[in-house]
């Protein structure tokens, strides 16, 4: 019996060798083909055609309207009969995306089609939380399918390109765009890099999904002070061990597109960076698909003082590896000229030409240029109700609860009086986020929407104070209510008779965000004065805070005894948050950043170096590295989050105290759920590399696991460490594992952990 098991798996194990050989064969023809393809294609363009693939204009005029007769738009209209346009951004609906593609295929010489991009952040109508907020997950199935939805409702109105995921590793919640991508993590942003591509992308023959973007290539969170756009200074193993990889982990995952970034590295603007995009991404990455500039980056690099007028500009970026320009204009005007001049050479515009055209092929868009069309299909997609199921799952799974003294929450589902205090509880705009430009306004379900369909309770409603002054909108600046206090009185009122007072402080919807860094990370306004006036009349308080980064709320952790992190979560905001409060979702997120006891600690993070002088033996002492008025800890550190569930963690085993090349060592460690709530837990595994050939951070994520136990239940979790666990980016400039001593931690979060010792052994 035993033989003829043995024989059928040996039969199995040649079928599939035969199957993943023709496959791989197929798969080769199909490349060569498309070469073919691209090939025969640039063969028949001029200069200026070719020059045209590599310029992309920003949606100017009513295309169904009549033809614009003068000024900017009648330029871009005239580029674009001419095949002087490779690609559109901000153009959205069917009707007009098939109407500028049918100018592209019918009127031009060649009739190659057009790219449609769009900033497609945490989906297109209907929104998911912000990004950041998805990454308090951990969930990464989750966020594939978020991706994953927001890819089919875009590509139902004509887009087949999003501008993301942002893969930018930040440290510094001052800056605005945290909100955009995953924290302060380099494994873990990796990880959801990773899914937001597969979500975005997925089979890119399929009608359904559309090529995502990586960027800030790169450095662009690490901008000094945390101010947008500001100069990067990093040096070679931060930008190599801390910056790159999750850049890697998409490429990985088959993302078709690069953005480069505004800032500059190392003294060069990333837009004109040949290390960064010839050497690394396209040389030592054998990146395949194509770099787009960020908007107007190009010409940016006059005021950096780089370039020394538009033409220059393209010159240096072109050279460095810049396929397309966003509305910079400085390679269609200047590109041609420049080759004939000897300043660039046609194989170098060639290079970009043939990234850009294998992408469309791949696309299918020769195919069917209209592939992305079909009215019928947009009229049923957009907003359908599935995705209101899905954004709501996102929404709950994204809630961190962060404090809950004597079990004040879950509420009790009757016999209650609760008061609900803040503007932001009664807002429908605001729990949408920042970067979600093709939302309507007024559609997401507020927090008192939420609460009003618990019906055996008695709610009162209270403003207390505006967060902001008038209704914001994308492009302008937030006006922070810092004066008027006139709600007070008639939330003071409602407070005092409640049994329980929830208070739905923090960000306004725009005021994270590109453009939107701050200085000042406490509640905006006037909120932490009604929370104290609140806090007086009746202490029993459940504090949800709705924001876009990392808050300082020092006065909030020491007073208020139940705390909710509540982000920003998109279209079902508030009824996510109304399923957590009373308990009929138990939450399970776990901070994607570190959150501060005071602003002057940033950049504060979970990983960060030992330094010479970690503590000194004399306790008077102070020539080490700490403040005299603040601690170094953070209020609540990366990896944490509470559940309506008790976890306990017991029993760390190594399967071994060492291992040498190719072996491996087992982790393993109990779970229990000592209480009586069914809940789900994200098992952390962190190491620390004691000695290293370039200093190594105190701890670094390096695997996790969610899983859920029944009350009384325990589960057994296995990580796995081998040497691409353990490998970094070492003095001997490359990616290797280095012998040495190891520490390795097992936890609910980044500080409390089981600890164990190991080896690695050359």
């Amino acid at each position: 019996m035993i033989q003829i098991i043995r024989k059928s798996y040996l039969f199995l194990a040649v079928g599939f060798l035969v199957v993943g050989a023709v496959q791989a064969q197929v798969n080769s023809k199909n490349a060569i083909s498309l070469d073919k393809k691209v090939e025969t294609l640039l063969k028949k363009m001029t200069l200026e055609e070719k020059v045209g693939q590599l310029n992309q204009y920003n949606g100017f005029w009513d295309v169904t309207g009549p033809t614009p007769k003068e000024g900017l738009a009648a330029k871009k209209y005239e580029d674009l009969k001419k095949g002087l346009v490779g690609s559109m951004l901000n153009v959205k609906g069917v009707k007009d995306v098939r109407a500028l593609q049918k100018i592209a295929v019918e009127q031009t010489r060649l009739g190659i089609p057009l790219l449609f991009g769009f900033d497609v952040i945490h989906g297109y109508k209907t929104i998911s939380p912000i990004p950041l907020a998805e990454s308090a997950s951990w969930d990464l199935d989750a966020i594939r399918k978020s991706a994953e939805m927001a890819a089919d409702e875009a590509s139902s109105v004509g887009i087949n390109w999003t501008f993301a995921p942002m893969v930018d590793v930040s440290r510094d919640a001052r800056w605005g765009r945290v909100m955009e991508g995953a924290g302060e993590d380099t494994y873990l942003g990796s990880r959801i890099a990773e899914a937001r591509v597969k979500g975005f992308q997925g089979d890119l023959s399929s009608n359904k999904n559309i090529l995502a973007c990586a960027k800030h290539f790169a450095g662009y969170a690490f901008a000094e002070s945390g101010r947008d756009y500001n100069t990067v200074d990093v040096g070679e193993s931060t930008l190599q061990n801390v910056i790159l990889p999750p850049f890697k982990a998409a490429l990985d995952a088959g993302v078709r597109t690069f953005m480069n970034s505004f800032n500059e590295l190392d003294g060069i603007p990333a837009t004109g960076n040949t290390y960064l995009q010839r050497q690394i991404l396209k040389g030592d990455w054998k990146f395949k698909g194509f770099v787009v500039s960020d908007w107007g980056s190009i010409q940016e690099m006059k005021a950096h003082g780089y370039a020394k007028n538009d033409k220059h500009a393209a010159e240096l970026a072109i050279n460095a590896g810049s396929d397309m320009d966003m509305e910079s204009s400085a390679y269609v005007d200047y590109l041609a000229q420049l080759v004939r001049e000897g300043k660039v050479k046609e194989t170098t515009v060639d290079d970009a030409v043939r990234r850009i055209l294998r992408v469309k092929f791949e696309l299918g868009l020769f195919e069917n240029p209209y592939k992305y069309c079909d009215e019928a299909r947009e009229l049923a997609t957009v907003g359908k109700p599935e995705f209101q199921k899905e954004v709501l799952d996102m929404a709950k799974k994204s809630i961190v609860l962060l404090k809950n003294s004597n079990e004040l929450l879950p509420l009790k589902k009757s016999g209650q009086k609760l008061a609900l205090i803040g503007a932001l509880a009664n807002d429908k705009t605001s729990p949408l986020g920042s970067w979600r430009i093709a939302a309507d306004d007024n559609t997401a379900v507020s927090v008192l929407e939420g609460l009003q369909a618990y019906k055996n309770n008695q709610l009162t409603y209270a403003k207390g104070a505006d967060v902001v002054l008038g209704s914001p909108k994308f492009i302008f600046e937030t006006k922070i209510n810092t004066t008027d206090k006139s709600g007070f009185e008639e939330a003071l009122t409602v407070a005092k008779n409640a049994d329980v007072v929830i208070m739905v402080l923090g960000e306004y919807g725009l005021q994270s965000g590109e453009g939107r860094s701050r200085t000042d990370l406490g509640l905006p306004g006037v909120q932490q004065e009604l929370l104290e006036a609140v806090y007086k009349v009746n202490p029993n308080i459940v504090l949800v805070l709705n924001n876009g980064r990392p808050l300082v709320i020092p006065w909030a952790e020491e007073h208020i005894p139940a705390i909710v992190e509540a982000w920003q979560l998109g279209t079902q905001s508030g009824n996510a948050i109304a399923q957590v409060l009373y308990g009929d979702y138990n939450p399970s997120g776990k901070l994607p950043m570190t959150f501060p006891r005071n602003v002057a600690q940033i950049p504060i993070y979970y990983n960060h170096k030992n330094t010479g002088r970690p503590v000194m033996n004399e306790p008077e002492s102070v020539f080490w590295s700490h403040y005299i008025d603040e601690k170094n800890t953070p209020l609540y550190p990366f990896g944490f989050g509470l559940s309506y569930s008790k976890f306990e963690y017991s029993d760390l085993k190594l399967s071994s105290q060492s291992f040498s090349k190719n072996g491996k060592i087992e982790v393993s460690v109990s779970v229990k759920n000592t209480s009586k709530v069914v809940g789900k837990e994200v098992v952390q595994l962190y190491i620390r590399d004691l000695i290293g050939s370039v200093t190594r951070p105190v701890l670094e994520l390096k695997g996790f696991e969610m899983i859920e136990l029944q009350p009384d239940e325990v589960k057994k979790v296995t990580f796995v460490i081998n040497e691409k666990t353990i490998e970094f980016f070492t003095a001997n400039s490359k990616w290797e594992a280095e012998a040495g001593d190891f520490k390795v931690f097992v936890g609910g979060n980044s500080v409390e952990t089981l600890k164990g010792d190991f080896q690695f052994v050359k």
